[in-house]
């Protein structure tokens, strides 16, 4: 496989040279010269990328030669971004970065064979769920714009259910994996929707009923839309069955209906989604302004740092609200262009797309699983915060993967991005060679 390896090193290449590019494009703006700093943080990015490569050529020598190289052009672009807005907070971002290469190293060393953890699946799920409620806990919990999302123990400051998601995902690849012969096998037909049996409903029930009450205990919309997708997704993949995920959608429909009506938070949020004008200047301010950012970028944008994220001649008054985080794809549109943000999802996509190549490719059911739920939670995640600023779905506090400023999101999805390595390295590996046994475990999927 060196050369798929050789393919992932010269894709780094051009990832550099953008970083490079950027920070030059910022320095022109800001500074309106060129020095040679811009090409020091290019090296500096291309030498902690090109580490990261021969760690990667030693340890999975089959793994895709592509996602690594998609996440790193992503982090670039968050960094840039970051920079243009605050040149603290990127490099609090990039310390952050490069501690996210370290725990990927040491998820692919320690854990090689990484079907130990179904073994822990009840472990891991117990401390999935400890992490979704440590916002609520007296003492540690934060509270951002009504929504219980962050854990604040002394100087350090992260939010639980990045790590969580994967938490999840792991418990429920394992739970599917041994349990969907009996979804399947015991499944009737009423009025041609095709419906699990009663007795096995539970889980759909119990998570459903798990979602629901994380919208009303952490009051975020987006988290609890991310957990029962990812569910729906990995439910279908281990039973076949698309009518499980019409009665699941259906579910959760008629649950955030529910919560929507009774919960005064979740109903405001809803609300101003629904109604941004009723308060242009409370709030439905940000909302708006990510709106108006997003239209003044035209096809084209403004250019790098010369969209306005402040009000003139008042620094510390937001025209672009939450500018680093919540809404920084709204930036991106403003000063890249419609262009501009089409290359972002783009990238997003590819990265889903090679994410499910690898669950095909896949022998064994937890790998197929585990690929399959890693990959939709990190689709699921950018659609949330991406749908939110452009009013496709009520804003969240979801954080854009990669991009948006924070230490817990780029940490854990380095986490999730070494997990889909290994697995991709044992399924490539196998399907070349054609005498290595297949999995424990048959295709999943069942008959039509």
């Amino acid at each position: 496989m060196t050369r798929a390896r050789n393919r992932e090193l010269m894709a780094l290449i051009p990832v550099a040279l953008l970083l490079t590019a950027g920070f030059a494009a910022v320095f022109a703006q800001d500074h309106a010269k060129l020095g040679n700093l811009s090409l020091t943080y290019g090296a500096y990015f291309f030498a902690v990328c090109l580490a990261t490569h021969i760690y990667l050529r030693i340890r999975l020598p089959h793994a895709d030669p592509y996602l690594f190289p998609l996440m790193a052009l992503l982090t670039a672009f968050g960094l840039v971004m970051i920079y243009r807005i605050d040149e603290s907070l990127a490099r609090d971002q990039a310390n952050w970065f490069v501690f996210g290469l370290v725990l990927f190293a040491l998820t692919i060393q320690f854990l090689r064979d990484y079907e130990v953890l179904e073994r822990y699946r009840y472990i891991i799920a117990t401390a999935g769920i400890l992490l979704l409620l440590a916002p609520r806990l007296p003492g540690i919990g934060e509270q951002v714009n009504g929504a219980y999302l962050g854990v604040k123990i002394g100087p350090i400051s992260f939010q639980p259910s990045e790590f969580a998601k994967i938490a999840i995902v792991i418990f429920l690849a394992s739970y599917l994996r041994e349990n969907r012969e009996v979804l399947i096998v015991g499944a009737r037909r009423i009025l041609g929707v095709t419906l699990p049996p009663i007795k096995h409903f539970g889980p759909m029930l119990v998570v459903w009923g798990a979602s629901m009450l994380l919208l009303v205990f952490i009051r975020d919309l987006g988290t609890s839309l991310m957990f029962f997708a990812a569910f729906l997704a990995l439910l279908y993949v281990a039973t076949g069955r698309f009518s499980f995920v019409v009665i699941g959608m259906i579910l959760f429909l008629l649950g955030a209906w529910f919560i929507v009506a009774t919960v005064p938070h979740v109903h405001d949020r809803v609300d101003v989604w629904l109604h941004p004008y009723a308060e242009p200047e409370g709030n439905g301010y940000q909302i708006l302004q990510s709106i108006f950012a997003q239209a003044d970028g035209g096809l084209f944008g403004k250019g790098f740092a010369q969209g306005l994220i402040t009000v003139p001649g008042h620094p510390n008054q937001a025209l672009l609200p939450a500018a680093q985080t919540d809404t920084i794809y709204s930036l991106i549109v403003n000063e890249l262009g419609l262009f501009g943000a089409c290359g972002l999802i783009a990238t997003y996509l590819v990265i889903t797309a090679r994410g499910f190549k690898i669950a095909l490719l896949a022998n064994d059911g937890f790998s197929k699983l585990l690929a399959t739920g890693l990959t939709a939670v990190f689709a699921i995640q950018a659609f949330v915060i991406i749908g939110g600023v452009t009013r496709v779905i009520p804003l969240t506090g979801v954080t854009l993967p990669f991009v948006s400023y924070g230490g817990s999101s780029i940490v854990a999805n380095f986490v999730l991005l070494a997990l889909l390595l290994l697995v991709s390295n044992r399924a490539r590996r196998e399907a070349e060679e054609e005498t290595v046994p297949r999995g424990r475990d048959e295709p999943l999927g069942a008959p039509a």
